[in-house]
């Protein structure tokens, strides 16, 4: 039986409590009167306009130099502020796409540089490109170990793969083998060697973009490399600086927001994980432009996360079943028939939802919210989000362990992706048009690869301490006790599955027209590379304090110059 619905002696229900850790934060965020700083808004906004007009220059001169063109994109790319230059950087990218790297002269490192670059602007260069690389028995050549900036690019360059691209297989079998055994033996700088580890652990595609600022950003500081740009370094810590203030005032007021609720003492057997959740939204965008997808996105999801944590951990099937039914309906007047605690969570959905769509209202889109409600509430259950949480609640309370052809469509509803995908695009204005949010609700293979890569993720890292404390079987349990198989042949197949669906995403990327605006498909990206690195070795919005330290690098100090 379900723990929930066991009684104990005194008649009272117990209720499996999952001892989720508090907030690390809290009112950290909150701003008093003293808090605001008198700043000279003007001379800096005057300094960042002449900045940036000095790095678009650059952008748009040395037409004949492409191999410096390639290095200099990467550089604005990888700092953070190609947002500043799209067109330039697009119109470069396609005089850059016919440009023939001579097979006899270009070297590893701009092969795989230039081949990166156009695959991430959508343009599907062949991977023949790097057949030169092989020797006579079909292996990359040995003497290429010894280039290590180009086995580097090699190995960024071989994760913009597509299915059936063996060759950038066998190109990050052969980088990750050879950059390892480099550092272990110590033929590398410890510079180097830093450089080295952060790229194994996590490739440029899989990277949000913030947070590779903040890095790429020091990791130049620390060099005395003459290549590096000192006009666009200063431009991005600029730039970074006045966008961390922008960042620092949304959470100012999302905590407001946060204390006005007070869950964490009306319901404290949930995750409280605002500042967690805004990390989370800031990944999928941080560009100013965004702050109102931002907003709504960290509100919607937290309290998604709350209702995820009632049917989780709390919640009896009787109550579970009246929230369902209540959602189903989305009408004020369904929340007499609730229990006090489930009371608070409807209400706070509902005016969250009214809330929005006042806000829509004003930008004349109000039409497309409807988008996200039904992404939680309509159709058959095995469809929306609350359908799929209550099928997991009974399968917990019957002690149920599905087969994974049947766990899969539901768990990949409840892992709430195609929900959280709706809502970031209420924040992205006119690029996301009514076809768009039909589009979604059709489930298209990009969306669905970004929901396999965050249920399989969250299983994998999860699984132990959920099964601990009393949970519905994850994709492991599920897997294993079908095919008799351990636990570790099943993590190994769910990895292979992760990496497909990566390639999966790289394939939809290049599609040639692309479905929906570009934007757009790069907000499903970062909410890709968000669960990459949430989830990549435990469960890291549940046991938070496991990235505190990467969140307060991207809302925390002022990048020095």
């Amino acid at each position: 039986t379900r723990l929930s619905d066991t009684k104990m002696s005194s008649g009272e229900t117990f209720r499996p409590t999952a001892d989720f850790h508090p907030s690390l934060w809290r009112n950290h965020f909150l701003k008093g009167a003293s808090d605001f700083k008198t700043v000279d808004h003007t001379a800096t906004q005057e300094r960042h306009e002449a900045l940036k007009e000095e790095v678009r220059r650059m952008i748009t001169d040395a037409e004949d130099k492409p191999v410096q063109k390639l290095r200099l994109i990467d550089e604005v790319q990888r700092l953070g502020v190609a947002y500043h230059f799209e067109k330039e950087i697009e119109d470069a990218i396609q005089k850059l796409c016919p440009i023939y790297i001579d097979s006899n002269r270009a070297d590893l490192h701009t092969v795989s540089l230039h081949f990166r670059l156009l695959r991430q602007q959508g343009i599907k260069i062949s991977c023949d490109v790097f057949e030169k690389f092989k020797d006579d028995e079909g292996r990359f050549k040995s003497s290429l170990i010894n280039d290590v900036q180009g086995m580097l690019s090699l190995y960024e360059a071989a994760y913009m793969a597509v299915r059936g691209e063996h060759i950038l297989d066998e190109a990050i079998a052969f980088t990750t083998t050879h950059l390892k055994s480099l550092v272990a033996q110590d033929h590398v700088t410890p510079k180097l060697a830093e450089q080295i580890n952060h790229a194994l652990y996590r490739p440029l595609r899989k990277t949000l973009p913030r947070l590779e600022a903040r890095y790429f950003m020091s990791m130049i500081n620390s060099t005395s490399d003459h290549l590096h740009n000192k006009t666009l370094l200063n431009f991005a810590k600029l730039d970074f600086n006045i966008l961390l203030e922008l960042h620092k005032e949304e959470l100012n007021e999302l905590t407001k927001w946060w204390k006005d609720l007070d869950f964490t003492t009306k319901l404290p057997y949930a995750r409280d994980r605002l500042v967690e959740l805004y990390f989370w939204d800031l990944g999928t965008y941080f560009e100013p432009q965004y702050a109102f997808g931002r907003k709504i996105m960290t509100q919607l999801n937290y309290i998604l996360s709350i209702i995820d944590d009632t049917y989780d951990a709390y919640g009896t099937l009787e109550e579970l079943s009246l929230f369902t039914e209540a959602v189903q309906r989305w009408n004020i007047e369904a929340v007499d028939m609730l229990p006090e605690y489930m009371k608070l969570i409807y209400r706070t959905l509902l005016d969250a939802f009214n809330e929005i769509e006042e806000d829509m209202a004003k930008q004349g889109r109000s039409h497309c919210v409807r988008y996200a409600k039904e992404a939680l509430r309509f159709a058959s259950q095995n469809q929306k989000v609350i359908g799929a949480y209550f099928v997991q609640a009974k399968w917990f309370s019957e002690g149920y362990v599905p087969t994974i052809e049947e766990y899969m469509p539901i768990a990949l509803t409840s892992c709430a992706y195609t929900f959280v995908i709706t809502n970031s695009f209420l924040g992205m204005g006119d690029f996301a048009t009514k076809e768009v949010f039909e589009w979604i609700s059709d489930n298209p293979k990009v969306v669905k690869a970004a929901s396999v890569i965050c249920r399989l993720m969250d299983d994998m890292q999860g699984h132990e301490f959920e099964q601990k404390r009393g949970h519905v079987a994850s994709a492991i349990e599920c897997y294993t006790k079908q095919h008799g198989v351990s636990k570790e042949e099943a993590i190994k197949m769910f990895e292979e599955e992760v990496a497909n669906a990566w390639k999966d995403i790289n394939e939809e990327l290049m599609m040639k027209p692309t479905v929906v605006a570009r934007p757009l498909l790069g907000t499903i990206l970062n909410l890709a590379r968000a669960i990459d690195f949430i989830y990549k070795e435990d469960d890291g919005y549940t046991h938070s304090y496991l990235i505190k330290d990467q969140i307060a690098s991207v809302l925390g100090d002022h990048v020095p110059f």
